[in-house]
């Protein structure tokens, strides 16, 4: 029996809105995984959760649901895990200096 995992959806790049990056930046948590990512480039979600192991997984699981849905990062599977990248090129695209001056 093979597993396969689930592609998330990701949206376009030009229906990302800045108050939806801008909340899903407010959280400090999330702020945190941006700034990893950026600095660290792409990691498994087992690595992102490295960053404060005592965040139940649900709360985790949202933070990167929240971040996707707002366009900044992207989880796919890789293999039997998952990886997440920033999506630094198109933010940086669309709003450009909002991650510089954020992080």
């Amino acid at each position: 029996m093979t597993a396969t995992s689930r592609i998330l959806a990701h949206p376009d790049v030009a229906d990302v809105d800045l108050t939806t990056v801008l909340f899903a930046l407010s959280d400090p948590a999330r702020l945190e995984l941006i700034r990893q990512l950026a600095a660290q480039g792409p990691q498994t979600v087992a690595q992102c959760q490295i960053v404060d192991p005592d965040v139940p997984k649900s709360t985790f699981s949202h933070h990167l649901k929240t971040l996707r849905e707002a366009g900044l990062v992207r989880n796919e599977p890789a293999g039997r895990q998952r990886t997440v990248t920033l999506r630094r090129a198109e933010i940086d695209a669309r709003f450009p200096g909002l991650l510089d001056s954020v992080l």
